[in-house]
């Protein structure tokens, strides 16, 4: 059986002030659990939680992954980035231009995100968090979208982007250049198999599409670490 997309995670010094930034931000209802392993939850069954993990490796440039979030009106807008910055985020310059319509900021561990202006069309069929937005290569795309059995509904100019049969969050990648990777991701996906799937068959056809198994191990709670074409990590939980 296919490998779902069960999270996407945070390394993060701080789990539990992190987890409390993004529930503030997003809305989403904290997840019961130990203090090194906060989770919030989707507003609905069908999307992914998000995880904030223990890591105490310092970042290193900017992260190869980032939110971006939707507004339904330039008031919208405004208020997600004055609750935001309420809640301990800052302004930050990545390079933008005064004309573009979009906001960027940083979490409070320095984690990019932006805020996205209410008329755009690419992500009008999403929710909240309408994209995973992130450096990587066309073959990147194509192994995630043979991974997770999502369908490809961006490929251009070797820019690609998925989306789930059932909509919500696509996962986006930008094309060259793509940027040197320098230590460990701060984000990552984390992946889930169903109670009786064959987890070593999956990480057969994962590896079959392009993945490798990394040199570091397990990850947390027994995970199998692995890592995409790009060199990117991501985890693949037990069958729960």
């Amino acid at each position: 059986m296919t490998s779902q997309l069960f999270a996407i995670c945070f390394n993060t010094p701080r789990p539990s002030a992190l987890a409390r930034f993004w529930s503030g931000v997003l809305g989403w209802e904290s997840a019961e659990g130990p203090d090194d392993d906060a989770s919030i939850l989707p507003p609905d069954s069908a999307g992914f939680r998000i995880r904030f993990l223990p890591s105490q490796e310092p970042k290193a440039g900017q992260n190869r992954a980032h939110f971006d979030l939707t507004s339904s009106s330039p008031e919208d807008q405004r208020q997600t980035v004055a609750r935001a910055l309420r809640l301990g985020g800052k302004h930050i310059d990545v390079g933008q231009l005064p004309e573009e319509g979009h906001v960027v900021l940083a979490d409070p561990d320095g984690n990019e995100f932006c805020v996205i202006e209410a008329d755009n069309k690419f992500l009008a069929d999403t929710g909240f968090i309408g994209a995973l937005a992130c450096d990587g290569t066309q073959q990147v795309g194509y192994f995630w979208s043979e991974a997770l059995r999502w369908p490809l509904v961006w490929d251009q100019d070797q820019e690609t982007a998925i989306q789930s049969p059932n909509g919500g969050t696509k996962i986006t990648w930008g094309g060259p250049p793509v940027a040197p990777k320098t230590g460990t991701n701060r984000l990552y996906l984390e992946l889930a198999l169903p109670a009786d799937a064959d987890r070593e068959a999956e990480i057969a056809r994962l590896i079959s599409l392009g993945a490798t198994h990394t040199d570091t191990g397990e990850g947390h709670g027994g995970q199998v670490r692995m890592l995409d074409p790009d060199g990117n990590e991501f985890t693949v939980q037990e069958p729960r």
